[in-house]
Formats: structure tokens, C-alpha cells, sequence
């Protein structure tokens, strides 16, 4: 077919954006696991006169992703993917948390390498707090090439290791970006590009429940001695988004974008001044 079609997987703020910022000529197929939320994102976009698609879909199930993936590859080229669907720390238990953020984008990079289009391009959110803190290397190896159906059989990401969300929140977007690397070689052999974006404090309806939880306090002081001093807007990531999946970025795969206003290299000045 002669059609290019953009999915974005997650319609939340993130995932719209970028949806209203690539949309624009391409058939647009949104999926998300709430009907509501999907259909009502497909009403928003209809109405500024894109062309969209929707399909429900649960990332942590592989059967679901692959029935997106071969959706999509009925609907014309695949030829941008961005993956944005996630939860955070204050909406779900650790084993959510690893089903969606860490298994459900491992399934998301294969199915997708199977019907990406030559030259087409795919992106992932991942997070700040992926950058953080460092995991021992064998842990990082482990998250990066695991097969995907024994990667939540890991020993040290069972729940009492990890023993609170947010730690599988930051173990998870880790490992998002070393997946992402891992995943590389399989996506340029169709010709295609895969990368991830770590988003800062992000003001969406998760970074806004964020804020407002237990580690609110923390994560506002953080973006306040940023060199920013704000947070980001879901805009600041669909640009972020648009760049990594223009052709302009061909030499680009592989790796992640920090996008986080200066938050983590405000944290690591403190840290090197302490260290002094």
C-alpha cells in the first residue's frame, strides 16, 4: 500500500502530541488499554482532521501487541512507532508496573521489527529515572537480552527484591533503554531505526498524580534547581519525538534522548560538589 501509518501506542498526553505533531498525511492508528480514553483521543484528532484508527490493546500481553502489530501492517508501511503507554509508581503495585513498563515495551520492540517499514523509525519513552542510578552490569545485560517470555522470571526482579514500585519504576526504565540498544541490530536489518526518550517531570495527568504523591516534594525540588526551572511540557516531547523519527536522524539508533530540562545533570553537579 501507498499509505504511511504512524502508531502511538498510549493516547495520553504524551502519546497525542505526538500523534498531532507526525499525524498530519499519515493514517493514524491509536491503541490504548482504555476504551474510553482511546476513543474519545480518536474523536479529538478526528475532529482536527487526521485520519485515525483505534485498536485496545494490553501491552504486557504478547498475543495483543502482535495483533497490533499485523493491524498495522494492513493499514499501509509502518512507518513510525512511538510507544508512550506506561504507568507510574502511584498508580499501580510492582508487578503492574513490571508488566507495563518493562515486559510490555520488550514486546512492543519485537512485534514492531517484524513490520517496520525500510528506512521507518520507532521510539519509546522511557524516563529520567532510568538515569539516575547505576545497576550492576549483569543486571543491565540481563535486561537488555533476555528473551522477552523469561524476562519477568529475572531473580532480582521479583517483588521482594525490588520491595517498592518506584524502584521498579527506575529498574524498569532502565531498562527500557538498554532494551532498546539490545534491540537495534533487529531493527536495522528491515532498514529501520529504534530509539528511547527519557522524559523529566512531564506535565501530564501521570506527571500531575506524580507530583502530588509521595515523592512530590522531591521531584518538584529537583525541577526547580534545574537549569529550566520547569517542567516539560507534552510538546517538548513530541519535538523530541518528530526529531528522532525524521529521516534527518538516520545516523541515529540505538540510544536514548535525555529530555529533561537539566534534572538530572542539576542532581549529578550537586553530587559532584558533595563529593568534593
Amino acid at each position: 500500500m501507498d499509505i504511511d501509518v504512524l502508531v502511538v501506542i498510549g493516547v495520553g498526553g504524551m502519546g497525542l502530541a505526538i500523534a498531532r505533531r507526525l499525524g498530519v498525511g499519515r493514517t493514524v492508528l491509536l491503541a490504548d488499554f482504555d476504551e474510553t480514553t482511546l476513543g474519545d483521543a480518536a474523536t479529538t484528532l478526528h475532529g482536527e482532521g487526521h485520519e485515525v484508527k483505534t485498536q485496545v490493546v494490553d501491552v504486557s500481553d504478547h498475543n495483543s501487541v502482535a495483533s497490533l502489530a499485523d493491524i498495522a501492517a494492513g493499514l499501509g508501511r509502518v512507518t513510525h512507532v512511538a510507544h508512550t503507554a506506561g504507568v507510574s509508581p502511584e498508580q499501580a503495585p510492582i508487578e503492574a508496573v513490571l508488566k507495563v513498563d518493562l515486559l510490555g515495551v520488550a514486546h512492543v520492540l519485537d512485534e514492531f521489527a517484524r513490520v517496520i517499514a525500510p528506512r521507518g523509525a520507532g521510539i519509546v519513552i522511557a524516563s529520567m529515572a532510568g538515569h539516575m542510578g547505576a545497576l550492576p552490569s549483569e543486571q543491565e545485560r540481563a535486561l537488555a537480552i533476555t528473551p522477552t517470555a523469561e524476562l519477568l522470571d529475572l531473580p532480582f526482579l521479583s517483588p521482594e527484591k525490588l520491595g517498592h514500585p518506584g524502584i521498579a519504576y527506575t529498574v524498569a526504565k532502565r531498562g527500557n533503554a538498554v532494551r532498546v540498544q539490545a534491540a537495534a541490530a533487529a531493527w536495522g536489518k528491515r532498514g529501520a531505526r529504534i530509539n528511547s526518550i527519557s522524559p523529566g517531570v512531564i506535565s501530564t495527568p501521570m506527571g500531575r498524580q506524580e507530583l502530588s504523591g509521595e515523592s512530590g516534594q522531591r521531584m518538584q525540588g529537583m525541577v526547580d534547581m534545574s537549569a529550566t526551572g520547569r517542567l516539560g511540557t507534552p510538546d517538548d516531547i513530541a519535538g523530541a519525538a518528530a526529531f528522532l523519527l525524521d529521516p534527518q536522524a538516520g545516523f541515529i539508533t540505538g540510544t536514548d534522548l535525555l529530555v529533561d530540562g537539566g534534572v538530572v545533570a542539576a542532581v549529578r553537579a550537586v553530587q559532584w560538589a558533595g563529593s568534593n
